[in-house]
């Protein structure tokens, strides 16, 4: 019996706890299930990995990782070699110090509002060009209702010793600067997030389109993509906000929001917008229209970063559970993750058994100060022999 009760202590604040199996070796994997983010700390404080061995119980260390994209760009040098023009349009020839390959050009412009075609040819002798893009539209809208601006080319890996850049316009260009890139993405873990509905509403008198999401559970989000068509090209305004809270009124259930991301949703771009990975089970978007037409929206679809334990088990005979649920505890501090270069690549995954309400959870209650009755008729005596005496003395005045 004192063996359990040793080996219980250290569980004892956690109300819940899934069964782990599958441990084999010192270093594993384990994705948390959607169903636990509405149980879990916000951020993550109570989560823990216990064994137990005997009549001890074993912490696990663990690192917890979010799978988003990682995104690394290399600023190439080159330099401007000329500018000419002929036809209406105006050549830009750039030299990369050295062979290389990029795949993004930044382009900055004096002119605030424009719409302009351009292409790029890269060659290895300044003499036969190949074409990379062709007809690709850049844009820039300064009002008092927009400010927008796509002049970022992104294409496949180029590798050549020259690149010309032709903008076909109306007017001279006055390119105020050029940034040549090499951008690399090492993809994240994503899981695609069910929602139980969406409600599209045209407020004509606000000018905007809400759009109402309400997912299944609390699980994170970080992408949304929008179907989004209309007649002519367009460029609006848009938030995403998630509930953060819920209050009741007399006219039903109210939610307060925050705001998660602002851009613009453009015919231009990919309506495919990333943001931080956030737990909620409730989305609103708002797309300022001003005076335009409501766009057309058919559908919508929302992704996740999945959070993964890489955890070391130093002793893999041992019967393990992942514990959560309490609101005191702060969070761990281990060590592993001084060392993250040391961990082992590709990492078996475990299994994660479904939630169970931890046998060893134990609350702490305060008992009151006076539970024995005796003490309370001690303390009536005492304030019966205050007041006779307080008595006394006044009628003694």
């Amino acid at each position: 019996m004192s063996c359990t009760i040793a080996a219980n202590a250290q569980t004892a604040p956690y109300t819940l706890k899934r069964e782990i199996t599958g441990v084999q070796t010192n270093w594993h994997s384990l994705v948390l299930p959607n169903p636990m983010y509405q149980k879990l700390k916000p951020g993550f404080e109570d989560l823990r990995i216990f064994g137990v061995n005997g009549k001890d119980t074993v912490e696990v260390p663990y690192l917890l990782k979010q799978r988003g994209d990682q995104v690394s760009t290399q600023e190439i040098a080159f330099k401007q070699l000329n500018q000419s023009n002929a036809n209406q349009v105006y050549y830009y020839t750039f030299q990369p110090s050295a062979a290389t390959v990029i795949n993004q050009i930044n382009l900055n412009f004096k002119q605030e509002n424009f719409d302009w075609k351009v292409n790029l040819e890269g060659s290895n002798d300044n003499q036969s060009w190949f074409t990379i893009v062709k007809d690709y539209r850049i844009l820039s809208i300064k009002n008092q209702y927009t400010d927008y601006h796509f002049t970022r080319l992104n294409f496949p890996d180029a590798k050549y010793s020259y690149f010309r850049l032709a903008v076909k316009s109306n007017t001279q260009p006055e390119l105020l600067a050029t940034k040549i890139l090499k951008a690399d993405t090492v993809k994240g873990v994503f899981q695609n997030i069910k929602y139980q509905s969406y409600n599209i509403k045209n407020d004509a008198e606000h000018k905007e389109t809400v759009i109402d999401i309400n997912l299944t559970d609390p699980v994170p989000v970080s992408q949304l993509s929008l179907n989004a068509q209309s007649d002519f090209d367009f460029y609006r305004p848009f938030k995403i906000e998630y509930v953060t809270d819920s209050f009741k009124t007399d006219q039903g259930i109210r939610y307060n929001y925050m705001e998660l991301y602002t851009g613009t949703i453009s015919s231009l771009e990919k309506p495919v917008f990333t943001f931080p990975n956030t737990i909620t089970s409730k989305l609103k978007i708002t797309i300022q229209n001003n005076d335009n037409k409501p766009l057309r929206l058919s559908g919508l679809a929302l992704k996740g970063n999945v959070y993964e334990l890489i955890a070391r088990f130093d002793d893999p005979k041992l019967p393990y559970a992942l514990y959560y649920g309490n609101e005191k505890a702060t969070a761990p501090s281990y060590e592993i993750d001084k060392f993250e270069n040391k961990i082992p690549a590709g990492l078996s995954s475990l299994t994660i058994g479904e939630e169970q309400q931890n046998p060893a959870y134990t609350v702490k209650i305060t008992k009151p100060l006076f539970e024995n009755k005796a003490w309370l008729w001690v303390l009536m005596a005492v304030i019966i022999v205050l007041l006779g005496w307080f008595s006394f003395k006044m009628l003694r005045n």
